[in-house]
């Protein structure tokens, strides 16, 4: 009997621990409202499916200073009247252990518009503000470095690391895939 009593309290107290346990995760938009911050309400917007070759994924990843992890990407490319208002991409990654997404909008010049967090799933505290994404935009690619005038904010280290890895891979990806294809 004192040993099922043990268990019973053993049991309650690790369900009221799970129960306790504190949950981090917040979605900010959805992929919908987040195109809508991105190129305004109404307006169209095209998916453009990218697939690097072997050359050109080692170059973004070069560029990029990051790993592709597929082998297709896609841009969301706002358009008015048949003029280009700018490219959009979603991206996921871990940070610590839980991952963030973010919404990267670059200008039709492939210049870093908007960062939005759409997602981010550890403690709150760790979410970079949105000043430090501002402090990123017009920055050229090779420019976006922590050893390059990019800083860190102390707390949310692996946050910024992350992010920064983020907007590199989405210029780099922009710079080997889609420039070339523009004319001038």
């Amino acid at each position: 009997m004192h040993n099922t009593q043990h268990i019973s309290r053993w049991l309650v107290f690790l369900w009221l621990a799970i129960v306790a346990m504190p949950s981090f995760a917040t979605i900010f938009y959805s992929k919908n409202e987040a195109l809508e911050l991105a190129f305004g309400k109404g307006t169209p917007v095209e998916l453009l499916s990218l697939f690097p070759d072997e050359t050109q994924t080692a170059l973004i990843q070069k560029t990029a200073k990051v790993t592709l992890d597929s082998g297709l990407f896609t841009f969301y490319v706002g358009k008015n009247d048949g003029k280009i208002l700018g490219y959009a991409a979603i991206e996921t990654s871990t940070v610590r252990t839980q991952p963030e997404t973010l919404m990267i909008v670059l200008t039709p010049e492939g210049k870093l518009r908007n960062v939005y967090t759409l997602a981010f799933h550890e403690p709150p505290e760790y979410l970079p503000p949105e000043r430090w994404y501002n402090l990123l935009l017009n920055r050229a690619l090779e420019d976006m470095d922590f050893n390059k005038g990019v800083q860190g904010i102390t707390g949310a280290t692996l946050s910024t690391r992350s992010a920064l890895g983020s907007v590199r891979k989405v210029m780099a990806i922009y710079d080997v895939l889609v420039k070339p294809t523009l004319k001038p």
